[in-house]
């Protein structure tokens, strides 16, 4: 595999570079924050992002999308994380039209990705149901209902749950089968509970009692459908490492630009030798964490069936430099890095936020050594 990459994926980087720099960056989360956008992202940001054929990057080109690959979207993520962009991008444009690929029926498919690719839908994706991510831990039921289907249980941390205009929910079958069903959530029986987290946004928890659904409710093009909804965690683990490599890049950057012009006794901090060193291991990691998060972007793309251990390892390494990376900018921050006035704290919040989506870096290991045959 090639860890450069090529002319459309620079030309996709530099434009997801400008455009987020200008328009998505840190002060319009601040804004979304401060004016307590109840859905937590910018519908027009969102529309805009479908106009640049971003909403698309996993969606078919029958469907309307531009079918670029896991490894671009990857690299948007990134840049997302750079600017801390607060969008349905990873749970629409990456977990949702992933999951409908590879698992919704021609008609699902016909619905919903052109309004993903267009930037006209935000979809999100419920699967956990504790406060930790565990994907084998899946209570909710969908059972035979006549000619449909009755759903009955809770899923928790919902991302763009708030603004959701459907839900695609993992849930199980009366005979304890892994089964995916799309769920509007105005419908009779959903209720929402919308939660604002420390990095501002606004995922949602659901309770679904009773709530009646149609038979073409059911993903059933799927093969096998629990092979179908571990990929989709997969290809969602590699996007938000990506993420979160974009987060501790820039939480570099910031730190260094910082003690590069912070001065104690005539001197700038940067020269002081404990600085240097701390700094130069935190480059280190994020060179490390750089690599794996696009061994696991490029083998989703190549060979697919190689990829969980690759989805788990950089989900993993991600989440633990980027936390590393933002509290050690805190830290050489000193006392102002605690306050709201510094970006840096903004970074080291969505850090922790992000490292407990989809699984954390123990969580992360875990996988890595089940899959190692530990």
């Amino acid at each position: 595999m090639s860890f450069v990459l090529n002319e459309e994926e620079q030309m996709l980087r530099d434009s997801a570079r400008s455009f987020l720099s200008e328009t998505a960056s840190v002060a319009a989360l601040r804004k979304l924050r401060d004016e307590n956008n109840p859905e937590g992202f910018s519908r027009d940001l969102w529309a805009s992002m479908g106009e640049m054929g971003w909403c698309g990057i996993l969606v078919e080109e029958a469907f309307g999308g531009v079918d670029m690959g896991v490894s671009a979207a990857g690299f948007i993520l990134q840049e997302m994380g750079k600017e801390l962009t607060s969008s349905p991008f990873l749970s629409t444009s990456v977990l949702a039209a992933t999951a409908l690929r590879v698992a919704g029926t021609e008609a699902q498919k016909s619905a919903w990705l052109p309004k993903i690719a267009e930037g006209k839908a935000v979809i999100g994706f419920a699967v956990d149901e504790r406060a930790r991510h565990n994907p084998d831990a899946i209570n909710t039921v969908a059972a035979k209902d006549g000619n449909g289907l009755r759903l009955n249980g809770t899923k928790r941390f919902v991302a763009n749950g708030a603004g959701a205009d459907v839900l695609i929910v993992v849930a199980k079958t009366e005979d304890g089968a892994p089964c995916l069903v799309m769920v509007d959530p105005k419908a009779d029986g959903v209720s929402a509970t919308p939660r604002r987290t420390l990095d501002s946004q606004v995922p949602a928890d659901f309770t679904f009692k009773d709530v009646k659904l149609d038979g073409d409710a059911l993903m059933n093009g799927a093969q096998d459908t629990g092979k179908a909804i571990a990929h989709v965690l997969d290809v969602g683990r590699a996007c938000l490492a990506a993420e979160s490599l974009g987060v501790a890049e820039r939480a570099f950057d910031i730190t260094i630009d910082y003690i590069k012009g912070r001065e104690q006794f005539g001197v700038p901090i940067a020269s002081f030798q404990g600085l240097q060193h701390r700094s130069a291991h935190l480059l280190s990691e994020i060179e490390l964490a750089r690599s794996i998060v696009l061994k696991a972007l490029r083998t989703l793309d190549e060979t697919p069936s190689q990829a969980p251990i690759w989805a788990a390892a950089a989900k993993a390494k991600a989440t633990a430099v980027s936390r590393l990376a933002t509290s050690e900018g805190i830290q050489m921050h000193g006392g102002v890095g605690m306050t709201d006035e510094y970006d840096i704290g903004l970074y080291y919040k969505r850090a922790q936020a992000a490292g407990e989506f989809l699984g954390d870096d123990a969580w992360g290991a875990g996988q890595v050594a089940k899959l190692s045959g530990y």
